[in-house]
């Protein structure tokens, strides 16, 4: 891309990052725990579920999440793009967006969700889950169609989005045999996390990127990496984006 071009499309970024955020308008927040109001330095580092923006995990975050999918665009590693745990869509539209911007009509864009919220906790089968109160939180319930609709109102709706619904131990092994060369895991849990490394990991290109969200917000879920780093001898170094999420790229 030329040096212009370069620039308009970081201003494209930025300004979708402020409105996936809402950074623009300021919206209150919903999590039972945290002050109602808008606090703009929760929301830049996602510390807040918003009240009415297409995402919650913050600027630092998307924009993260902008830099890996561009690399993996201008170093044409092979493959779709995956998020597991989309929410409201807010990084799956943003992912979406990037491959218009690059004119690339041939990758997806996979959003995998159950659309109903999270899993009740396993605990004779995942031990770090106990306890876990996720599932009762009827916030993170965002239907299939809301998300639809919020796809659609940045004219992003088509068939370069793949809604993957249902739980990810049903729905991420019938995606065996797909190529990526981004995995974005938001799943919290140990279960979903560890799942969703089991059954995509494989299927992402050498040279390819994963983005894990919750490392640092959740016990668990930091537990799910570091089992599956170890067991599989994953030695490549894990990048921090801010104080949850890590990256790392794939060896080549």
């Amino acid at each position: 891309m030329t040096r212009n071009i370069l620039h308009l499309k970081d201003m494209y970024v930025d300004l979708m990052v402020r409105v996936l955020t809402n950074s623009i308008y300021e919206d209150s927040q919903i999590n039972p725990h945290l002050p109602e109001h808008y606090d703009r330095d929760r929301r830049e580092v996602g510390g807040d579920w918003p009240k009415v923006a297409h995402t919650m995990v913050g600027a630092k975050r998307l924009h993260n999440l902008a830099d890996l999918a561009c690399k993996a665009l201008d170093q044409k590693i092979p493959g779709d793009f995956i998020e597991t745990g989309i929410w409201r869509g807010g990084c799956c539209i943003l992912m979406r967006a990037l491959l218009g911007v690059y004119g690339d009509v041939e990758r997806r864009v996979y959003a995998a969700d159950s659309f109903e919220g999270l899993p009740k906790p396993q605990d004779e089968v995942f031990a770090a889950d106990a306890g876990d109160v996720h599932h009762t939180y009827q916030e993170l319930a965002v239907s299939l169609d809301k998300v639809k609709e919020n796809f659609a109102r940045y004219g992003l709706l088509d068939e370069q989005t793949v809604f993957v619904k249902g739980f990810f131990s049903d729905t991420l092994p019938k995606l065996k045999g797909s190529q990526f060369a981004l995995l974005r895991l938001d799943g919290d849990m140990y279960e979903s996390t560890i799942c969703a490394l089991d059954n995509l990991y494989p299927m992402l290109s050498p040279g390819g990127y994963i983005i894990i969200d919750d490392f640092g917000a959740v016990p668990a879920c930091a537990e799910a990496v570091n089992d599956y780093r170890g067991h599989h001898g994953i030695k490549e170094p894990m990048q921090t984006v801010d104080w949850t999420g890590v990256w790392w790229r794939k060896r080549t």
